[in-house]
């Protein structure tokens, strides 16, 4: 087997994509390695540039957008690396943060997936890493509570009392670096494709824990995350989709009260924020508090779709 399989799904992201594998190729060092990039339909030229720049890379270039999930299930297939990382694009691999990876799973067999330190574009640190999404942490992430540092308990939800500097076991690892054992992954299976964008590395980070694997946080290296470049181009329609996905995981992991539930919570949630920008842009007449409340208006519009107890919603 190879040291490792390095897995990039990617959406018009052309020009970020190109410093991630540019990173990735010197992170590599000399160990054995086969890097995918599964492109989903992109019309930025994305896929030309892959083949034409990085021609030692495998290039899937689908012709239709398959979602996140599916797209990463089509690598995971034929990929043949002892370890396999699930990569964001718009990501820059720092040093050697891929050997690290490797040569600490190497002595944790214990592990089933590991995330490293990750910092956004300025260089702080992101707050990647943390615990499962249950409806008591969605009541504190919707009503703003857990942005409280005291006391502690509010901010569990994101572990805001921890630094990123030390090593702890986790419950979820966020997907822009997930460094996976691939033994793992064939004991409990590949990304469930019924989440299309949002929730899949969630959903498999439980499933990584129900399956008796620890998912851990170390720093054994650095990479920067600049976040979400693909999904800011789907406007209302990203805020949708992670709701989706929480709402998701909810149907799928506790049954179809937790899922109502979490619809009611973040109904709220969506609702409130309307509310207060058409408040703000009718008293502050801003074209930005007039956008914010068109934003959040179409989720509003759109969040029946979400109604959770629909069979066809748990496919």
């Amino acid at each position: 087997m190879l040291d490792l399989s390095v897995i990039i799904v990617s959406w018009n992201t052309r020009d970020v994509l190109r410093e991630c594998l540019q990173s990735v190729a010197l992170g590599l060092g000399a160990m054995k390695a086969e890097v995918f990039v599964v492109d989903n339909a992109s019309t930025d030229g994305s896929p030309e540039m892959v083949a034409h720049e990085f021609p030692q890379f495998r290039l899937i270039a689908n012709s239709t957008n398959v979602g996140f999930a599916a797209a990463n299930n089509q690598a995971i297939a034929q990929a043949t690396g002892q370890y396999t990382l699930l990569l964001n694009p718009d990501t820059v691999i720092h040093k050697q943060v891929l050997r690290r990876s490797w040569e600490y799973m190497e002595q944790a067999p214990e592990v089933g997936a590991l995330g490293c330190r990750v910092l956004n574009g300025d260089g702080s640190v992101q707050l990647t890493c943390g615990r499962y999404p249950t409806l008591w942490n969605l009541v504190l992430l919707s009503s703003g509570l857990f942005r409280c540092r005291w006391p502690a308990f509010l901010g569990r939800y994101q572990m805001l009392d921890w630094d990123r500097n030390s090593e702890r076991d986790v419950e979820t690892i966020t997907g822009c670096y997930m460094f996976c054992r691939t033994a793992a992954i064939r004991d409990i299976g590949m990304l469930d494709e019924s989440f299309f964008c949002y929730g899949e590395e969630t959903d498999w980070c439980r499933r990584f824990t129900n399956g008796g694997w620890i998912l851990r946080f170390s720093p054994v290296g650095t990479i920067t995350h600049y976040g979400s470049l693909s999904s800011r181009q789907c406007s209302h329609r990203r805020d949708l989709m992670l709701t989706d996905g929480l709402i998701r995981l909810h149907r799928k992991h506790g049954g179809r009260l937790a899922a109502v539930l979490a619809w009611l919570i973040l109904a709220s949630f969506q609702m409130t924020r309307w509310v207060f920008w058409a408040v703000a842009s009718l008293v502050g007449r801003s074209v930005s508090a007039r956008k914010r409340r068109d934003h959040f208006g179409g989720v509003v519009r759109d969040f029946g779709s979400l109604w959770p107890i629909r069979e066809s919603f748990a496919r």
